[in-house]
């Protein structure tokens, strides 16, 4: 039970007495005052500065969760556009292998046929060579033979006929 309610709280002897008194003496003093008002105007203020600094806070906040997801999208956009250059470059050299692998066949291809008209023409050559080669000894044998008949007879009836025709003819 609390001590007000006894005969010894009320004795002015009693130091509880005069705390209580001076303490309610105090609180009319800043009744009248207006300290009251002054600290509930000061505890909204500071709520009120809270409040305003929690808003702050939640602006900011989303604000952040914005440009995180702004960020988390150009990075998979990036992503993507580096997945699609990879796949265009891959591509790009497929395509390079295949024009590389056509143009080297035909070129394969072209100098084989060179090669194939350079051996031809050498064949040809060197069966023209053999052709000369065969009528220049057939000329030298023919010339042999022939210088051996006229040496070996004298002159030829035929040719001293021949001489002669071409001599009446030519006057």
């Amino acid at each position: 039970m609390p001590a007000f309610f006894h005969g010894e709280f009320w004795s002015l002897a009693n130091p509880e007495l005069w705390v209580g008194a001076g303490m309610v003496i105090f609180l009319a003093i800043l009744w009248f005052a207006g300290g009251f008002k002054m600290a509930a105007s000061g505890l909204d203020a500071k709520a009120e500065k809270i409040r305003a600094d929690l808003d702050e806070a939640a602006r900011i906040r989303a604000e952040a969760e914005a440009l995180l997801a702004d960020i988390n999208r150009q990075h998979a956009e990036a992503e993507a556009q580096a997945r699609s250059m990879i796949e265009a470059a891959e591509a790009h050299a497929k395509r390079l292998a295949e024009d590389t692998k056509t143009k080297l066949e035909e070129d394969l291809a072209l100098r084989t046929r060179l090669a194939e008209r350079k051996i031809e023409a050498a064949q040809a050559e060197a069966a023209a060579q053999v052709k000369a080669a065969a009528i220049d000894l057939a000329a030298r044998a023919a010339e042999q033979v022939l210088a051996s008949r006229v040496a070996g007879a004298g002159s030829d009836p035929l040719i001293d006929r021949g001489i002669g025709q071409l001599a009446a003819k030519m006057q």
